[in-house]
C-alpha cells in the first residue's frame, strides 16, 4: 500500500516565485517605490520562512525570534569590524553565533510546550535585547555597531561588489533562492514528517517512539541560525546593527508576517506576509505615521474572518472521499 507522495525538488510555483522576484528591479521605481525595498523584503522573506520552521511546521510559539535575527546582526558587525573583514566569513559567524543562541536557549525550553514554550522565548529574547543595550563596550548600547561595510562577494575568479541596491538585491534573491529551497526539502523530508507529528500530538509522537527533546531542540537551532544569517544581511544592508531588533516588538513583525500571509497552511505564506507587511509599513506610513493601527485591524480581520491567512485562499480545501471508497 502506497503511504505517501514524491514531493518534486522543483515546482513550478517555487520557479514562478524566483523568477517574479528577480524582475522586481526592473519595474519597482516605476510604481513608485525604491530598489532598497526589495533587498528589505527578500531579507524579511528569508527570516520569516526561517521562523515559520518553528512556528508553522512544528508548532512551536516562539515569541522572542528576534534575539536570533539580532544575534546574527552583532554577529556579522562584530566579525567585521574585530576580525576579517571577509563577506563569507562574516556570514558564516552571523549563523553561528545565532546558532549558539539558539542552542542555549532550546537548552532551557524544550521540555515545555504551548504557553509555557512562548513565555520562556519571549523572557530569553528579553533577556537577549538587555544584554545588547548593557554591553556598550561589545555592541555599542543603544548607539548600535555603526559603519559595517558592504563587503564585496568573491568567488574565486570574479568578485561582485555589492554597495549597490541593485548587486545586493541580487546577492540576497540567491541565498533566499539557497533557503528557500534547503527549507523545502526539509519539511517534506523524513525529519520534517516527525516535526509535523510533533505539532500534531506532541505526546503520542513521545509514545511512538520519537525524542521529542532532540527533535525540538534541532529545530529551534536550526531556525535561529537561518535567522540569524538574514540578520546578518540586514546589517549589512542597513550598514548598522541595533538592539532594536532584538526587542519583543520586533519580534511580533515576524509573528505578524508569518501569520498573516498564512504560514500555518502553506510555504510560501510567510514570503507573501513579508511583502504584505513591508508594503502597508511604506505605502501607508506615507500616508499616516499610524499605519501599524490599519495594519492591526487586518491582522485581526483575517484572524477572525480567515484564520489561515492569505496564503490560505490558494489552497483549495481537500475534498470528501465519494461513499464507494469508504468500503
Amino acid at each position: 500500500m502506497r503511504t505517501g507522495r514524491t514531493v518534486p525538488t522543483l515546482t513550478p510555483a517555487m520557479i514562478a516565485i524566483w523568477l517574479a522576484f528577480a524582475t522586481v528591479p526592473l519595474w519597482i521605481e516605476k510604481v513608485g517605490l525604491y530598489q532598497y525595498l526589495g533587498v528589505e523584503i527578500l531579507i524579511f522573506a528569508t527570516y520569516a520562512l526561517a521562523y515559520n520552521l518553528v512556528l508553522g511546521h512544528s508548532g512551536l510559539p516562539s515569541f522572542g525570534h528576534g534575539a536570533f535575527f539580532g544575534l546574527g546582526a552583532y554577529g556579522f558587525g562584530l566579525a567585521q569590524l574585530n576580525l576579517v573583514p571577509d563577506l563569507w566569513f562574516c556570514l558564516a559567524a552571523a549563523v553561528v553565533v545565532a546558532s549558539v543562541g539558539g542552542a542555549l536557549v532550546a537548552a532551557f525550553i524544550s521540555h515545555r510546550r504551548g504557553i509555557y514554550y512562548s513565555l520562556l522565548t519571549i523572557a530569553f529574547g528579553q533577556v537577549f535585547w538587555f544584554i545588547a543595550i548593557k554591553s556598550h563596550a561589545i555592541t555599542g548600547g543603544e548607539d548600535g555597531l555603526l559603519k559595517i561595510a558592504r563587503l564585496p562577494a568573491r568567488f574565486g575568479v570574479a568578485t561582485f561588489d555589492l554597495t549597490h541596491n541593485i548587486s545586493l538585491f541580487y546577492f540576497v534573491l540567491a541565498i533566499f533562492v539557497v533557503v528557500s529551497l534547503l527549507l523545502w526539502r526539509l519539511v517534506h523530508s523524513p525529519f520534517g514528517r516527525i516535526l509535523k507529528a510533533i505539532k500534531q500530538n506532541e505526546t503520542r509522537a513521545r509514545f511512538v517512539g520519537y525524542d521529542v527533546w532532540r527533535f525540538k531542540a534541532a529545530v529551534l537551532v536550526l531556525s535561529a541560525g537561518l535567522s540569524g544569517l538574514a540578520g546578518g544581511l540586514f546589517a549589512m544592508a542597513q550598514s548598522s546593527a541595533f538592539p532594536d531588533v532584538m526587542s519583543l516588538h520586533y519580534s511580533g513583525y515576524i509573528v505578524m508576517m508569518t501569520l498573516v500571509g498564512g504560514g500555518l497552511v502553506t510555504f510560501w505564506g510567510p514570503v507573501l506576509g513579508a511583502i504584505v507587511f513591508l508594503l502597508a509599513r511604506d505605502v501607508i506610513g506615507a500616508v499616516t505615521t499610524g499605519w501599524m493601527l490599519w495594519f492591526g485591524l487586518l491582522f485581526v480581520a483575517l484572524v477572525i474572518h480567515k484564520p489561515e491567512g492569505l496564503g490560505g485562499m490558494f489552497i483549495r480545501p481537500a475534498r470528501p472521499a465519494p461513499a464507494d471508497a469508504k468500503k
